[in-house]
């Protein structure tokens, strides 16, 4: 790895977040370390990467490993995380060793090696279900789950970490972000690589509850724009939290009807009991970002929604094997 550029280490690079901002930062010329167990990610997610990263197979967890993975690092990206809010549920405590024991463990690993500034992926979960739209980065927090629980508290660590060390932090609140390479198969899987996947194969779409719950979805190219912005900002943007969105919102019902809008179907939707720790409604304002950031969203949902739809679709069909001719 050269050392004339800026090296940068990528917690959870393997993940989905991980793998596309990972594509970025070695197109824009920086060094890039990655640190991931493999847990939620993929490997896959960087096969056609190896060759330009260097990589560590280790948990934020592990405070000696944590500790090796920082030497020499300008900036770290901190996406590794246990995303699940059903996961959370059931296993908090694993929850929270990942989410905020580990992110403790990167803090502090980075502040004794020197380490420029981190930029913290954290949740709009915090939100809770707050009927107040849209939600602003000043409103008092309401987690309504372990998970949320989790990012949260890690999220003031950033904070207390920039106020009490002068150390550079940036924490941004992901929401509902989705597009190519998602994985779908996973039970913490997103709903729009499982609803695109669910009409590939013929199966109903499971929704939990009426549909009528809400999302500020935000493709995946915004949210990468967004942590780039946040490692190269100076002045008032660091120790703040910024919502990473678009600053729009969409049913699932209407999600549902834009998929068979863009696939030519007719999806069947199986609606089933609403499940503990789910917000309602979900819609960011976004004009702190723009304000401090600089961050505009260049993809809207649509154009978004018909990117991951291809993507899905070119996958499925390199899958299923032709029909025969005789």
């Amino acid at each position: 790895m050269s050392q004339s550029k800026p090296v940068v280490l990528v917690t959870g690079g393997a993940g989905f977040i991980g793998s596309h901002l990972i594509r970025r930062l070695l197109d824009d010329g920086c060094g890039v370390r990655v640190l991931d167990n493999l847990v939620t990610g993929k490997a896959a997610n960087l096969d056609d990467m190896r060759e330009r990263i260097e990589w560590l197979e280790g948990s934020v967890t592990d405070a000696p490993e944590v500790a090796r993975a920082v030497q020499g690092v300008d900036t770290i990206f901190h996406e590794a995380a246990i995303p699940s809010v059903p996961r959370s549920v059931r296993e908090p405590l694993e929850g929270n060793a990942t989410n905020v024991d580990g992110t403790l463990n990167i803090l502090n690993a980075a502040r004794e090696a020197g380490v420029r500034r981190l930029v913290y992926a954290s949740s709009s979960s915090a939100y809770g279900d707050s009927p107040t739209m849209p939600k602003e980065e000043t409103m008092t927090p309401a987690p309504l789950s372990p998970y949320a629980v989790a990012k949260l508290a890690a999220e003031h660590y950033c904070q207390v970490w920039h106020r009490v060390y002068g150390f550079e932090t940036v924490a941004l609140r992901y929401f509902n972000v989705f597009g190519p390479r998602q994985d779908p198969q996973s039970e913490y899987a997103a709903v729009i690589p499982r609803f695109i996947t669910a009409i590939l194969e013929d199966r109903p779409i499971t929704i939990y509850g009426d549909g009528e719950q809400s999302r500020d979805f935000t493709y995946i190219d915004n949210v990468i724009d967004i942590n780039i912005l946040a490692m190269n900002t100076t002045g008032d943007a660091l120790g703040q939290t910024f919502n990473a969105a678009c600053g729009e919102r969409f049913s699932l019902n209407e999600l549902v009807a834009q998929c068979g809008e863009i696939m030519g179907v007719e999806p069947e939707v199986q609606y089933l009991d609403a499940r503990a720790g789910d917000v309602k409604h979900s819609l960011a304002s976004i004009e702190k970002a723009r304000a401090l950031l600089g961050y505009e969203p260049r993809v809207k949902f649509r154009e978004g929604l018909e990117r991951t739809v291809e993507f899905f679709q070119s996958v499925h069909n390199a899958r299923t094997p032709e029909p025969s001719e005789t």
